[in-house]
C-alpha cells in the first residue's frame, strides 16, 4: 500500500511540474529532420489526420487494447504453469 501511494505521488509530481507542452514523436522528428535537411520533402501524406482530442482517444484505445492482450496472455501462461 505504501509503495502504491509513493508511486501515485511521484507520478502526480511529474505531471504537475511539467511546464512543457506534451508533443508527439512525429512532431519532434519533423523538427529534427528540418534542422538536418531543410529541403526534405515528405514522401507520404496521411489520408486522415484527426484533431488532437480524437488522436488522444485513438492512442488511449490502442494502449488499452494492448494492455488487455498482454494481461490476457500473461494470465493464460500463468494458469498453464
Amino acid at each position: 500500500m505504501g509503495k502504491t501511494i509513493l508511486l501515485v505521488l511521484f507520478l502526480m509530481l511529474i505531471a504537475l511540474s511539467s511546464a512543457q507542452e506534451w508533443r508527439g514523436t512525429d512532431e519532434i522528428a519533423e523538427e529534427i529532420i528540418a534542422e538536418i535537411n531543410p529541403e526534405y520533402e515528405p514522401w507520404f501524406s496521411p489520408i486522415f489526420e484527426p484533431v488532437g482530442e480524437l488522436e488522444s482517444l485513438f492512442f488511449s484505445l490502442q494502449a488499452a487494447i494492448g494492455g488487455f492482450l498482454i494481461g490476457y496472455f500473461l494470465g493464460r501462461h500463468d494458469r498453464k504453469s
